[in-house]
């Protein structure tokens, strides 16, 4: 698990090492253990190594073939890379390590571009290969590895974090408005966008070709939720179990000490549970906790801890954790509103006190439909169902004209007692923070002008990509999409290589998720329960009282800790004479927001935390003279 970065002059002038010196310090976090900066050209590349994997020099980047003509920084883990290092070998490679950094690069040798195939794990890399005078970027199927690049007239540069680019001198600052509108409604900057003018993410499931000075960007891989699978629900239960652990197994691999997050919900448990049958000695597990009854999930891990034999440590979150705030906005490089990213940096921070890789729970609920609003569209599907076609083709039309007004503002905010809406805008209102309607209310025109953009557009063409006949799997396929690459796995990478800690997903693995799409849908969910068939699978081997338990998520008293020991620091955050004189939000309906919520007449806390980050964030990166981690 590394951190890396690179530069190309396509205007043929040579790279600068101390360029990538600045670029490369900017990840220091990420890879405490070695640094590689090498310069070759027109090409430069840098790297920060967090050892896991052949603790030995040998596994030294920048890494090169036999005759140094393809070179190679990565980040992430290839855990079928002895497989194919077996395959290689025996088509005549040689290798001088033992770390997959070198699988990687003798199988592009080997198949191209195509090697991504065969990749099975969380990656990002970039290859420049001088025969071919290529630069050959990629990432992971899901995107559990960052990629960020800015590519101008005279230079492309690429990181693992923005801040990488930025440090790199000659990039503007400026904050990308279209960006911004998209954070507002999402609490997330979704992809390709960052929140910064002319810095890019590359998609997960994408790569990057420069050659001959001409930018390419290709999808290599969809996550295909049909044709379903036809086995009887108990046979596909057993085969469940069996992907499962294998996607653990697979995990285990490392040179290094290993833990595991757990929450006390079904999927952390579920990886808790089979990391203690498959290893030989306890399992470290890590919990985080609240004052707070309604978010505190400490009984649950507790119960799963005894009862797998773990060695486990907690720790309880409380209002003042939130003095890590700058530091953990100079981590996330843009607005970043999930309030969970608290309590993940701090589970972060007390794992690596004690390992250096640990797995989670992350994507379960959307391999087999664990959230709550998926139940929810259940019932709307049922009501649609339930209407005449003819009362059905109008509803589907009045939706339609309601997603038209939301766009320009024209709605009541009461969208709640519209019951005709369709499944999937009442999908997209359950996990907006600001609809079209309240970003009219709330922006200036300064601000509107240029952040034009239908958010909710986004969701919908992730609905239309799916391609699967049934909403639910159009829902999935959408998280899959925005939710979970650009909110989830965020938050997890940057919480845990800031402080240096690797954190592994077995229910992400690629062939265990696509072996969960083409589950039939009432697998996943039925009658309002969720994770159907997976809760089956793990009868026996979780507690009951796991399986049986209402979701909680990762949630976050925000809405108390505001009207208490937050209240001056968010009053700060949105009214505070340089907040307002940004120009992008109108004063009086910020102020609405915040005495109503302070009064306890609405809960406005997602959204007061949604303005409050984008707010931080300017203080951080966009105010300061130069760019430097706060104090």
């Amino acid at each position: 698990m590394c951190g890396i970065c690179g530069v190309v002059h396509k205007d043929g002038a040579p790279v600068d090492a101390p360029t990538l010196g600045r670029m490369a310090a900017s990840l220091a976090h990420r890879g405490p253990d070695d640094e590689g900066i090498e310069v070759r050209g027109t090409v430069g590349f840098g790297h920060r190594r967090l050892s896991i994997i052949d603790l030995s020099a040998d596994g030294h980047q920048p890494m090169g073939n036999e005759d140094g003509s393809v070179r190679i920084v990565f980040n992430g883990e290839i855990y079928n890379y002895r497989e194919l290092r077996d395959d290689l070998e025996k088509r005549g490679h040689r290798f001088r390590s033992r770390s997959d950094t070198e699988v990687i690069l003798h199988l592009y040798e080997e198949l191209g571009t195509d090697c991504l195939s065969r990749l099975r794990g969380m990656f990002a890399f970039a290859i420049s290969d001088e025969p071919r005078r290529r630069l050959f970027v990629a990432r992971d199927r899901v995107g559990k590895k960052p990629l960020y690049y800015a590519d101008t007239a005279r230079r492309f540069l690429f990181g693992s974090e923005i801040k990488a680019i930025l440090a790199a001198g000659g990039v503007s600052r400026r904050p990308d408005l279209q960006a911004l509108n998209h954070y507002l409604t999402y609490q997330y900057v979704p992809s390709p966008w960052t929140a910064f003018e002319g810095i890019l993410r590359l998609p997960p499931a994408h790569f990057l070709l420069l050659e001959g000075g001409r930018t390419t960007v290709e999808r290599y891989w969809r996550l295909d939720y049909r044709p379903k699978l036809t086995a009887p629900e108990p046979a596909l239960e057993e085969e469940l179990r069996l992907r499962l652990r294998e996607a653990v197994r697979l995990r285990l691999v490392s040179d290094v000490p290993l833990g595991a997050f757990l929450s006390g919900g079904v999927d952390s448990s579920a990886v808790v549970a089979l990391m203690a049958q498959e290893q030989g000695q306890p399992v470290r597990t890590f919990s985080i906790g609240f004052r707070e009854a309604e978010f505190d999930e400490l009984p649950f891990a507790r119960l799963v801890a005894e009862r797998f034999g773990t060695r486990h440590t907690e720790w309880v979150v409380e209002p003042r954790a939130l003095e890590i705030l700058p530091r953990l906005v100079w981590h996330f490089d843009q607005p970043f509103a999930d309030p969970s990213a608290i309590p993940t940096w701090h589970v972060a921070k007390l794992a690596r006190e004690h390992v250096t890789v640990v797995l989670n729970g992350d994507g379960g609920d959307e391999d087999f439909a664990g959230y709550g609003r998926y139940a929810a569209n259940e019932l709307t599907v049922q009501r649609q169902r339930s209407l005449p076609r003819r009362t059905w083709q109008r509803a589907r039309a009045f939706a339609a004209g309601v997603r038209r007004a939301l766009r320009q503002g024209k709605l009541p905010r009461r969208l709640d007692e519209l019951r005709l809406l369709s499944v999937e805008l009442e999908n997209a209102l359950r996990i907006c923070h600001f609809t079209g309607q309240e970003k009219a209310a709330l922006c200036t025109p300064e601000f509107a002008r240029g952040a034009a953009g239908d958010s909710f557009a986004l969701l919908f063409a992730a609905y239309g990509a799916a391609g699967g006949a049934e909403f639910l799997d159009r829902a999935l396929a959408a998280d899959v999409a925005l939710y979970l690459p650009d909110d989830l796995l965020v938050k997890v990478d940057v919480a845990s290589m800031a402080n240096s800690l690797e954190a592994r997903s077995p229910f992400l693995d690629h062939e265990l998720m696509e072996f969960a799409a083409r589950l039939p849908t009432g697998c996943k969910l039925l009658h309002g329960e969720t994770k159907r068939i997976l809760k089956r699978s793990l009868k026996g081997l979780v507690p009951d009282a796991v399986l049986e338990r209402r979701k909680m998520g990762f949630g976050v008293p925000l809405a108390r800790w505001f009207r208490g020991e937050m209240r001056e620091f968010v009053r700060d955050a949105l009214l505070s004479p340089e907040a307002r004189a940004r120009g992008y939000f109108r004063e009086e309906v910020v102020r609405t927001l915040l005495e109503d919520h302070l009064a306890g007449r609405v809960d406005c806390s997602n959204q007061l935390w949604n303005l409050a980050m984008l707010e931080h964030w300017h203080r951080v990166f966009i105010d300061p003279d130069r760019l430097e981690p706060p104090s």
